[in-house]
């Protein structure tokens, strides 16, 4: 009976180790349940990769390319588990993760991961991307038991957000402009980049620009017919390392020069990487708030 008794009390203990730690964490399929701490992770989403960085969380293994200078040295010592786009089946088996973490364009491989090991959809998207940044920040801290950690991530984060809303307050109007070697595309209030209008609440130049993924393709006499206060650009030439045509060289042209905003010196090009590959990074959307906060603050 000693025995059986100091048994059933380690199971009992097991029990209530795991559940004091069972928790809820949302994720871009719907809700997921924990009950441990997941010791060996890979993550194939560079927003993810960020916010966990952020946090402290020691990270297994990581894709071949990272696109984030602030990740630099992440590969040294990390297992290389594929690419963004096809995970590396054979050295996730090896690696033995109890956690995979995908998320945009990765996302189409859960299917592949979660026969490795169990996968989350951690995708961030929309409109409301500030929002689920938020979440994301509290949901690793509760999941990897870092809540101490996300809360003074996320204490620094509204601290961003209000700093670049402040530093915005009544300078004008913008334009969102993403080059794309020598083309561009427009983005408005509802698009992927829409929380820089409605989280910093910045009026935008043409409200009525469709909100479509890749942006509304326009010419230069578009934007110099709205002719905006403000141009906030994203260079995706940069942002992937594709070795086009700059931003500063696109968009220095005739038409553009006749806009406020160029006669002024009021375009500011944010972290193309940041903003464009790791979406609702914590720290990747941190650097974008810095940049927008800059460019107001530098016209007074």
């Amino acid at each position: 009976m000693g025995i059986f008794a100091k048994f059933l009390g380690t199971i009992i203990l097991g029990a209530s180790c795991m559940s004091g730690h069972a928790i809820e964490i949302q994720t871009a399929t719907g809700p997921e349940m924990f009950t441990v701490v997941p010791q060996k992770i890979a993550v194939f989403d560079i927003s993810a990769i960020d916010t966990l960085d952020a946090l402290g969380i020691r990270l297994d293994g990581v894709p071949n390319k990272l696109f984030l200078n602030t990740l630099e040295g992440k590969l040294d010592g990390t297992a290389q588990v594929g690419t963004l786009f096809e995970p590396d089946l054979e050295v996730l088996n090896e690696l033995g993760p109890d956690l995979i973490i995908v998320g945009g364009r990765s996302s189409t491989q859960i299917e592949q991961t979660g026969r490795v090991a169990r996968s989350i959809d951690m995708t961030i998207w929309g409109d409301d991307l500030i929002g689920q940044a938020r979440q994301r920040i509290k949901d690793y801290g509760r999941l990897f038991n870092v809540t101490a950690n996300a809360d003074a991530l996320l204490a620094t984060f509204e601290q961003k957000i209000e700093h670049a809303r402040a530093a915005a307050d009544g300078k004008g109007n913008a334009l969102i402009v993403m080059t794309n070697g020598p083309k561009i595309s427009v983005y408005g209030p509802k698009s992927r980049f829409g929380w820089v209008h409605s989280v910093l609440s910045i009026p935008s130049a043409a409200p009525i620009i469709d909100a479509g993924t890749h942006g509304d393709a326009v010419s230069f006499e578009f934007v110099a017919k709205v002719n905006p206060d403000w141009l906030i650009v994203v260079d995706r030439a940069a942002a992937i390392g594709s070795g086009e045509q700059n931003a500063r060289a696109t968009l220095d042209n005739e038409l553009i020069h006749q806009t406020t905003a160029w006669k002024n010196g009021q375009v500011i090009y944010v972290p193309s990487a940041n903003i464009y590959i790791a979406a609702g990074g914590a720290r990747a959307t941190m650097n974008v708030l810095d940049a927008v906060a800059e460019g107001f603050l530098a016209h007074k």
